[in-house]
């Protein structure tokens, strides 16, 4: 191991370990390291790191998605696709459990955030589930794993990320590519709870309770307008009618519209607050992508990402081999660093191995969040285990234990993903 390599190892589990937040580590892990390699004016590039890591046209598109994901989320996005999601499957044994997970994936998808999904949508169906006789823990564990299908779904901001860090990857390449994927990822989930529900017992007697719920039609065009949002990101990115940065900033104009005027249940007063939210949230992840590049360029620089590809192929050539020893290595790394961050430091790392054997860079993109999704859900830094956690009010270790089929389900999920291509590039060949 290179000394840049072991002290930058060192310092940053030294931090880790002392429950130092993580864009924090990011940076004082990097100022060691170029103190230790006696860099001159270290303090001075440094800042200049952290500016040029977040000057970028591309990364607007992430406060506009965070502020229209915070407009969804208070405008009454969540009852309604509740409402299409149990006209859709709640008649089916354990349909509260498939209702969950489909809204969850609806969404996370048109949020964009996996964490607001978790408290939105399980802030209503966990409570509901519990008095239905679903186990609180089960009903946790489905609301966290179901939400993290929308990093995959777009549109994403974690795939903006990998876009921006990647250099030639279009972003409506990579949403095209993590649409199968995350349906594919959602139905083994729904697989798994259906078949946990029937053997429980759960939810056998709720068919006429579900026909009394609206019709068809009407949840149709209740949900529609929401999952509008979608249509018109995808279909005017692909039309080239304006570019990712234009579409969040639409679906902000299109979340307010919604919100406030359409379903108007966002009232004048609350506006400050949505945009507060939003701007704290925009702050915590902008200064992890300031950090994280500042850490990457200092990777880059003492060649880091060389001396890894050397190693991995000195282990092997075979890309089933090496996608093999990628995946575990990002799990391994989920389980301690959220999902932003990972990407931003180990995109320049493994993306050159990747590329040099012949796997398509969207393929790989995809196959880093939907690997890195499972560390939302892992301790200690599973957010969206925390977030479920919290709002189903119950303590890590049960739900962790309820959580175990779904973590296999997702592993095979991802399996899939990794060695099967075409679930991620066909879309963006046919469409673009």
């Amino acid at each position: 191991m290179s000394q840049e390599l072991a002290i930058m190892l060192v310092t940053f589990t030294a931090f880790l370990c002392l429950r130092v937040p993580i864009a924090f580590v990011l940076g004082l892990a990097t100022l060691l390291t170029a103190l230790a390699l006696d860099y001159q004016n270290v303090p001075l590039t440094l800042a200049s790191d952290l500016a040029n890591g977040i000057d970028s046209f591309a990364l607007l598109a992430i406060p506009f998605f965070i502020l229209a994901g915070e407009l969804m989320g208070s405008g009454g996005l969540a009852r309604r696709l509740i409402e299409l999601a149990t006209v859709l499957v709640g008649r089916l044994p354990g349909g509260l459990a498939l209702v969950n997970t489909l809204t969850c994936m609806l969404f996370g998808a048109i949020s964009g955030s996996a964490v607001a999904a978790v408290s939105s949508i399980g802030g209503t169906l966990i409570p509901e589930m519990n008095r239905k006789g679903y186990d609180r823990d089960f009903n946790i564990a489905v609301t966290a794993t179901a939400a993290t299908t929308g990093m995959l779904i777009p549109p994403s901001n974690i795939m903006i990320v990998y876009a921006l860090v990647a250099g030639n990857v279009s972003v409506a390449s990579l949403f095209l590519a993590g649409i199968l994927p995350g349906i594919c990822v959602g139905l083994g989930i729904m697989a798994v709870a259906f078949l946990i529900c029937k053997a429980r017992g759960y939810g056998l007697a709720q068919t006429s309770q579900a026909a009394e719920g609206p019709s068809l039609g009407r949840a149709i065009l209740g949900a529609f307008p929401s999952l509008l949002l979608v249509i018109i990101v995808l279909g005017g990115i692909l039309g080239g009618v304006f570019t990712a940065t234009e579409a969040s900033a639409i679906a902000v104009l299109w979340a307010f519209l919604l919100g406030c005027v359409f379903y108007r249940e966002i009232l004048p007063g609350q506006l400050a607050q949505i945009i507060l939210s939003a701007a704290r949230t925009t702050a915590v992840v902008l200064f992890l992508v300031a950090c994280s590049y500042a850490m990457s360029r200092l990777l880059t620089q003492e060649q880091v990402p060389q001396q890894v590809s050397a190693a991995l192929l000195a282990m092997s050539e075979n890309p089933l081999i090496i996608l093999l020893v990628i995946n575990l290595t990002l799990l391994a790394v989920g389980v301690f660093m959220d999902m932003t961050p990972a990407v931003l430091i180990f995109t320049p790392i493994f993306l050159p191995i990747a590329i040099s054997l012949g796997i398509d860079p969207v393929h790989f993109g995809v196959i880093m969040i939907a690997n890195l999704c499972i560390g939302l859900l892992t301790p200690p830094v599973g957010t969206c285990l925390f977030v479920g956690a919290g709002v189903g009010k119950s303590d890590i270790l049960s739900v962790s234990r309820a959580m175990v089929p779904l973590y296999i389900v997702m592993i095979i999920s991802l399996l899939v993903i990794t060695y099967f291509a075409p679930l991620s590039t066909t879309l963006p060949k046919l469409l673009q």
